[in-house]
Order: C-alpha cells, then structure tokens, then sequence
C-alpha cells in the first residue's frame, strides 16, 4: 500500500490506528520499569521538558495555524473560531482539573487536586498523566477526521506526523510513570501496567475527535482550537511546573526547547 492510499480508508479508522499507535509508545516507554528502578531527576525533568515543548509546538503547527489556514478559506473572521476554540479547550481542562481526583508527581499524598477521595497515591498519579494524554488523543482523532472527503496529500501528512510526534513525547511520559511507582516499592509488571493504562484513553478520545469532526465538519476549526487549547493548558498546569522542580531548571528548559525544535521540523518538512 502507497502513502497516498490511506485517504481511501475511513478516517476514523485512521484516528484509531494512529492513537492506538501513541498509546504503544505510552506502553513502551513503561517498559522501561523493567529495567529500570529509579530514574534520575535530572533525566526526568529533560523528558517532561522534552514532551512540554513538543505539545506547544504541536498546538500551533499542527492544530492553530491548520484551522486559522480553514476559517480564512472559508471566508469567516479567521481570528474567531481559533479563539472560541482555544479558549474552550482550555475551560474544558479546567473543569476536568477540578472535578477529577489526581496528584502530580513530586507533590506530597495529603495534596491531591479534584474531588476528595481516599484512592492509592498510585492511582491519583496515573490519573494525572491520563489528563494529558485525553487532549493528544482528541488531536490526533481532529486531525484525521478532517481527511474526510479529502485528497489533500498534505494534510494526510500533517495528521501523520502529529501522531509521530505525540507517540514520541509520550514514551517519556509512560517512563514517568511506571518509575516512580516501582521505586515507591510496586511491582515491575504491576507499575509497567499502571503506566501503560494512563495512555488508554488516547484512542477512546481520538475516536470521539474524528467521529465530531466526520458528522459535522463546520465545526473542524474550532475543534481543532480546542485541541490545542487543552494541550497548552496540560504544559502550563502540569508539564512544565513539573519539569521545573529540582535544582536542574536548566535541564528541562533545554528539554523543550529540542521537543519544540523536533516537532516543528517534522510538521515543516513533512506535513
């Protein structure tokens, strides 16, 4: 099969055989407790630095400036639907942030965020890293739904390679997981599952992304707003707070600063 024969196939297949592919590098990347049973914070702190900057790059490149590029085309105000869109990706985020139990790494157990509930400091870890992965996963789904009725090689490209780019920044976010929770004294093959369990819901969101996008298709720009808006709202809540904990601020710095620059060259040169 040629590149250019999956617009032949029904976009929502598409979007499901692409997040299932970033939730496999979520997977690979809690392999990792298998060999590993600590992991230096100064490593760390480069991966979630790493994955912040691929998702700031990702939001714009592959999710703002696409839907800018539509909302012109079709004659509407074309700072609008980006701006709606954006805004009630990052509302949508934070009513989510309020309303689910989770801890973020680094936090003491007594400080969890969302409803109060008596649930394993394990849990509410991996809960945390869930709300990352439910925007990548509605990004991925966005951007092939838009391939709907569409032969636009370009923009097969540009769908293709955000999941490149999700399922590269989510093999250290499935490490960040699994690690922590084995050197908190849980098993290899139950921390290798809690981490690659966070990353489930990447392929129920990208189905549900498509399918919106598929049955009503005005609404691509402002999905693909939304998207991106709940993405900069996970760098700005967790990632990068995260990434900056540790005396090495500098690490994580320059951790983004290659994910941005590794996800802007995939977008420019193939998408």
């Amino acid at each position: 099969m040629e590149f250019k024969d999956l617009l032949n196939i029904d976009p929502v297949f598409l979007a499901l055989g692409a997040t299932i592919f970033t939730w496999g590098m979520t997977a690979l990347g809690s392999a990792m407790v298998f060999f590993f049973k600590t992991i230096d914070k100064r490593v760390l702190n480069s991966m979630l630095g790493f994955a912040a900057g691929v998702m700031i790059a990702a939001s714009f490149w592959s999710l703002l400036k696409p839907a800018i590029d539509m909302t012109e085309a079709q004659g509407g105000v074309k700072w609008m639907p980006p701006v709606i869109g954006f805004l009630s990706g990052g509302a949508f985020l934070l009513i989510i942030d309020k309303i689910m139990p989770h801890l973020h790494m680094g936090m003491a157990v007594d400080k969890p965020e969302g409803i109060k509930t008596q649930w394993k400091r394990s849990i509410l870890l991996v809960l945390a890293i869930t709300m990352h992965n439910i925007p990548e996963g509605l990004a991925v789904g966005v951007t092939f739904g838009a391939l709907t009725g569409s032969h636009d090689m370009g923009a097969l490209a540009g769908a293709v390679v955000l999941a490149i780019g999700i399922g590269i920044q989510n093999f250290p976010e499935g490490a960040a997981v699994s690690i922590p929770l084995r050197r908190e004294g849980m098993s290899r093959l139950k921390a290798f599952n809690y981490g690659q369990l966070s990353g489930i819901v990447e392929p129920i969101a990208g189905v549900i992304g498509a399918l919106l996008v598929v049955w009503v298709t005005p609404i691509l720009p402002y999905a693909l707003s939304f998207a991106a808006g709940a993405m900069i709202f996970v760098v700005v809540e967790e990632l990068i707070p995260e990434a900056q904990t540790g005396n090495e601020t500098d690490l994580s710095t320059i951790g983004a600063m290659i994910g941005f620059a590794t996800m802007m060259m995939l977008d420019v040169a193939l998408g």
